[in-house]
């Protein structure tokens, strides 16, 4: 079986899927903190879509209600046993933005020994997000941790 039969065009091998309560309003969380661009929204038509698809650098990432809950009922509490880690080209203007879109900012941007600056952002669904900025090479033989 080829490449093409085992998995649809366009998208990686491995994809995150993040379970919202809502994803109209995560789409425009996502867009206006971190700069993601909804591509797919599904159905598009519906005031309440159950799944979407943004795009971050060539990435897809998958937002969806959680399996088998009809949107009538109430919200499924979930929580986060994972992170997601991102690059940007300017991590201290990301967190202002996402801040400002109302993430909740649990780690303020800093630099790591690891060489990136890092800041660890909540959104809406408490999924976490650490957001980094490379700014130096590190050796792990060479240099101190």
């Amino acid at each position: 079986m080829g490449e093409s039969a085992c998995k649809r065009p366009g998208m990686q091998w491995v994809s995150p899927y993040l379970v919202v309560q809502d994803v109209r309003r995560a789409i425009v969380f996502y867009e206006q903190a971190f700069g993601l661009q909804a591509r797919m929204i599904y159905p598009e038509s519906d005031p309440d879509p159950f799944y979407a698809e943004l795009d971050y650098e060539g990435m897809t990432i998958m937002i969806g209600l959680p399996r088998g809950r009809k949107r009538s009922e109430q919200p499924v509490k979930t929580r986060a046993g994972s992170s997601l880690y991102c690059y940007t080209p300017d991590v201290d203007a990301l967190c202002e933005r996402a801040r400002a879109a109302g993430a909740k900012v649990a780690m303020e941007p800093a630099e790591q020994f690891w060489g990136d600056r890092t800041c660890l952002l909540a959104d809406p669904d408490g999924h976490a997000w650490m957001w980094a900025t490379h700014v130096r090479d590190f050796d792990p033989v060479k240099d101190d941790a």
